[in-house]
């Protein structure tokens, strides 16, 4: 047990976890992910970072630890296609995300219009999975995204003090249950449920706007349940929770948390769960249906 008083230990470090690639890059969205993930990289044995960020969402800390930085403005593949070359790189990690506003307002440049049309549909999976098999025609092996982050994974089990009591793991059982089906459809992977009635569902405003809503509508007592899509690939995407999600939480009176064990990265976790348990916050994770993280793809 940890100063935390947390139970839960991480889930083991998988063997591919082992051997780190000696020049790593990074394309870092924003939020306090990329720079815990740039740091647990170098401790693993990293010696050569480069970065590729984007102006107006990337932090600056991260770009600070960047032995090779690039800059390229959301919208520009080719312009993008080429610092990830000119940087001979060999491994890559997607980190942090990127704002909504951000992706409205982007200009895309010709290559970027050319791969939107080539979609039956245009979201998370099919935009990013359509950048990471560019990235494979350069020779780049796109990693989990929680590569270097293992010990930030929850195990199964109760993360904080109290556990839920008999209606809130109701209220979860349920919130798994329409978590699963709304993120196959590609809506959200959040949900907030209060006595058997769902509150709110993610969809484009995010995680932590998805848990205000369901707070203004429910009141105190709600419950949050943040789950990965069935088959969901981890190289483009992780469920996060980091302290400004757990400040959202307290706001809006948030009475328990459920995550998905294995399949949700927590950042600053002892600080997460020392706040959780000030809240009196009942927080578990649960098994995973799709349990084994995700192997890492050539």
């Amino acid at each position: 047990m940890n100063s935390s008083g947390n139970p839960n230990p991480a889930i083991p470090v998988s063997p591919s976890s082992s051997a780190a690639p000696e020049h790593l890059l990074l394309i870092a969205g924003r939020g306090l992910y990329p720079r815990l993930l740039a740091e647990s990289a170098r401790r693993h044995g990293v010696r050569r970072l480069s970065i590729i960020a984007f102006p107006g969402e990337t932090d600056r800390q991260v770009r600070r630890l960047a032995d090779d930085l690039r800059m390229v403005r959301v919208g520009a593949m080719t312009e993008f296609l080429e610092a990830v070359r000119s940087t001979g790189a060999h491994d890559a990690v997607l980190a942090g995300q990127i704002s909504p506003i951000s992706l409205f307002r982007a200009r895309p440049d010709a290559a970027m219009i050319k791969l939107l049309r080539s979609l039956p549909a245009r979201n998370a999976r099919t935009i990013f999975g359509a950048v990471i098999a560019q990235l494979a025609d350069l020779g780049i092996r796109v990693h989990p995204a929680y590569r270097f982050m293992e010990d930030a994974m929850p195990a199964a089990g109760q993360l904080t003090r109290r556990a839920p009591d008999d209606r809130e793991r109701a209220d979860i059982a349920l919130g798994r249950r329409v978590a699963k089906a709304t993120s196959a459809l590609e809506v959200g992977q959040t949900v907030i449920v209060k006595e058997g009635v769902v509150l709110a569902v993610e969809a484009f405003e995010g995680t932590d706007a998805a848990i205000r809503r369901g707070g203004a509508l429910g009141g105190a007592g709600a419950v949050v349940v943040k789950t990965a899509r069935t088959g969901h690939d981890l190289r483009y995407d992780i469920p996060v929770i980091g302290v400004r999600t757990m400040r959202v939480m307290r706001r809006a009176r948030v009475s328990a948390l459920a995550v998905e064990a294995g399949r949700t990265i927590l950042l600053e976790r002892d600080r997460l769960i020392e706040e959780a348990n000030r809240m009196d916050l009942a927080w578990i994770a649960v098994p995973s249906d799709d349990p084994r993280p995700e192997p890492d793809h050539a």
